[in-house]
């Protein structure tokens, strides 16, 4: 169903074109009966899967628009994508852990303590084209923990070297969160979202992390990026950026907070919005990098 206070704000003020959008397109609300979506990440045929954290469930939004229920007791996972295998990584925080869940819900623990530390909560991942893990950590409080601190020494980027062996990459931020990258694996994208900043870095071949700019003074939630190397960043709606760094679109979001976005569909040009309890998606000009 359209939503009627939906609307498209491009920064020359004219509605009939966007550098992004779709000509003529608008939100489209899939549901609004989630506590908080989150996490979207889109499989090689254009399924969307979501989290809806607090119910502790993961969603499928399939090419047909189609939506049911993927997993519960889903080990209240937050930001995910998909590897090249076809398994599903989820930032699983309930246990502070990063899982790999394969097609048919199989459950392994990637990741399960930092130096027999326990993690802040892993938030959100990214997968690149050689399969090369990274994920950022920051410390968000949890009604469901019973623990009321960090056992660490800050809110970090971390690279996953091995099963259980996440590495630092990354320790200068206030609170690393939304993280995506470039399809030829070569940069990472990661907003500090407590610092209002996003950076770039280069992906060197054993994982680290070099060359660390700054790409905009704007911090996100979640992250995607499109075909055209744009950068979709969110909070307050989606703000997107071209690969230089200038912005050239804003989609406003009727909702209190707008969490995460991915691009789904059968020709992976529709972007797929969490905002809050409710999901919504937009007909684009542009497609997902993946």
């Amino acid at each position: 169903m359209a939503t009627s206070d939906a609307k498209i704000d491009t920064l020359s003020g004219n509605q009939k074109t966007s550098p992004v959008v779709a000509d003529g397109a608008t939100l489209q609300l899939v549901s609004d009966k989630f506590k908080f979506a989150e996490g979207p990440a889109t499989d090689k045929k254009g399924n969307v899967f979501f989290t809806d954290q607090p119910n502790n469930k993961i969603w499928e939004y399939d090419t047909d628009g189609k939506l049911s229920v993927f997993m519960d007791n889903a080990g209240r996972s937050n930001g995910m994508d998909f590897d090249n295998d076809g398994n599903l990584i989820s930032c699983a925080d309930e246990n502070m852990q990063l899982w790999s869940i394969d097609p048919k819900k199989k459950i392994t623990v990637l990741v399960k303590d930092y130096n027999g530390k326990l993690l802040n909560g892993p938030n959100d991942v990214f997968v690149t084209s050689e399969g090369k893990i990274y994920f950022t950590d920051p410390y968000y409080q949890r009604d469901y923990w019973k623990r009321k601190s960090s056992d660490l020494d800050g809110q970090k980027v971390y690279y996953l070297k091995g099963k259980n062996n996440p590495v630092v990459v990354c320790d200068n931020m206030k609170k690393p969160n939304g993280i995506v990258g470039t399809p030829d694996g070569k940069y990472l994208y990661v907003a500090d979202i407590e610092g209002n900043k996003t950076y770039r870095f280069r992906i060197e071949d054993d994982g680290s992390l070099t060359d660390q700019v700054l790409f905009v003074n704007q911090g996100s939630d979640g992250m995607t990026m499109d075909n055209r190397g744009n950068i979709y960043l969110t909070g307050k709606g989606v703000t997107v950026y071209d690969k230089e760094g200038n912005k050239i679109e804003h989609i406003d979001v009727p909702a209190n907070w707008t969490g995460n976005v991915t691009f789904g569909g059968k020709d992976k040009n529709i972007l797929f919005i969490t905002a809050s309890e409710k999901v919504y998606t937009l007909k684009m000009k542009v497609k997902g990098n993946k």
